[in-house]
């Protein structure tokens, strides 16, 4: 144990901040106008927290300071030339307009027209929108923040994307969606290169899982559509009181006061899905309520929700979030 001040002062910044090894995996980090400091940063907290075997950089388009999404600039330690002797280049997400969706910054696309031939790219958040812009996803799996999907879908319907997952790795390319996926495409960057022991250690240094159950489907937000006084509306109400109970089409049509069929087809243009499926899918949401929300036993959950079984609800929860409810309650469940 260290008693002299200095000494330990000494130590701990070798800790915290080590020096790269020779030879070390080069990265250089974007910085785009617009960026968000928070994921700006991650790339150098996470890879700079392996013991010196990555030496990670920050550049802008132009060598200039650049504009943040807050109220505050940051002035990068290099320009666009430092991007041709990076292994690896990290787009940090920056805030996208509807004209710079369209059109992605000139001076941006040149600074990426500097990055090597064999050199793997990474992005979080919107930085896929720059990756796309350059035609760099075309014909390719990717992901990006789940709440600009269809926004991305609309301007690059070339590229295949999951807004269930919270990264894609092709190797040479990776996209990762908002905000805390950097830091597990980050990890996942490190298990690649270095190995799973590796990997944990720069992760209990960061304080963070090693690995995340499931993909941000659990995190998307899917607000029920406004019930009219017209139409299925009353009955989706109605069915929303009795949610434990084994509700029929032939139930949900009587109260409706219509033909199964014609109530069927109401309600598929009211809310864009059966009647069956909006029954699932309320079922699933009140699923999650309570296990975020209560110390119910995950067979009382099924029970209260109106699956079947508690099979049934790890069933479709696994389906919609990817995880387990055990899982899903850790994440979610508020600290006491």
């Amino acid at each position: 144990m260290l008693t002299d001040p200095a000494a330990r002062t000494a130590e701990l910044e070798r800790r915290m901040r080590p020096v790269p090894r020779p030879g070390a995996h080069r990265v250089v980090v974007l910085a785009l106008d617009g960026v968000y400091p928070f994921e700006l940063g991650i790339p150098h907290r996470v890879l700079g927290s392996a013991d010196g075997r990555y030496d990670v950089r920050s550049a802008s388009v132009d060598g200039h300071p650049v504009r943040t999404d807050s109220d505050l600039t940051v002035t990068p330690g290099h320009g666009p030339e430092v991007l041709a002797e990076a292994d690896t280049v990290v787009i940090p997400p920056y805030a996208v307009t509807a004209a710079s969706a369209v059109t992605a910054d000139p001076r941006a696309l040149a600074a990426l027209s500097r990055v090597r031939p064999g050199a793997r790219l990474v992005s979080i958040c919107t930085g896929a929108f720059l990756l796309a812009a350059a035609g760099l996803l075309d014909g390719r799996r990717a992901t990006t923040h789940w709440a600009l999907a269809d926004h991305f879908r609309e301007l690059f319907p070339e590229v295949e994307l999951d807004a269930g997952v919270l990264f894609v790795d092709h190797g040479d390319v990776l996209t990762s969606a908002g905000a805390a996926s950097g830091v597990d495409v980050c990890l996942h960057l490190v298990r690649q290169d270095h190995g799973s022991e590796v990997a944990n250690h720069v992760a209990r240094r960061c304080v963070v899982p090693p690995y995340r159950d499931g993909g941000q489907a659990q995190y998307i937000e899917q607000p029920l559509p406004p019930a009219s006084t017209a139409g299925t509306g009353p009955t989706r109400d109605w069915a929303l009181g009795r949610l434990a109970e084994p509700l029929s089409l032939d139930e949900m049509a009587a109260h409706a006061a219509m033909s199964t069929r014609t109530f069927a087809r109401r309600f598929r243009e009211e809310t864009g899905l059966s009647p069956g499926r909006w029954l699932t899918q309320q079922r699933l949401r009140r699923a999650q309520h309570l296990l975020e929300s209560s110390d119910l036993p995950v067979e009382r959950v099924a029970h209260e929700v109106g699956f079947a079984t508690a099979t049934s609800l790890r069933r479709h929860l696994a389906a919609r979030a990817g995880v387990a409810p055990s899982a899903y309650r850790r994440t979610f469940r508020a600290a006491e």
